[in-house]
């Protein structure tokens, strides 16, 4: 089944928020490592981060070290969401957002 998504900002901050999310679920990213292997501005890494929970995904950054910005994401909780479905298309969901 391919993803028959149009070129809308709307989808693409979805799928997005979804490819972030199973990102931080995969293994421990901080900005910077999801800045690195994504490529996005840090600032649009932030947003979607923050609007994780419109999708009811449970996010949260979990402090490691004396530093303020030392730690990682974690997700708790996928809510409605299936981590099932994102990690099959996950190659077309990483070609809607290139």
């Amino acid at each position: 089944m391919s993803l028959n998504f149009t070129e809308s900002k709307q989808q693409k901050a979805f799928l997005r928020k979804l490819y972030i999310a199973y990102l931080i679920d995969s293994e421990r990213h901080n900005l910077l490592s999801l800045h690195k292997t994504t490529e996005m501005p840090r600032r649009t890494l932030q947003d979607a981060i923050a609007a994780l929970a419109d999708l009811a995904i449970e996010c949260e950054f979990v402090q490691d070290g004396e530093r303020n910005n030392a730690g990682f994401y974690r997700i708790n909780h996928w809510g409605a969401v299936n981590r099932d479905w994102v990690e099959q298309h996950l190659a077309e969901i990483q070609v809607q957002l290139s």
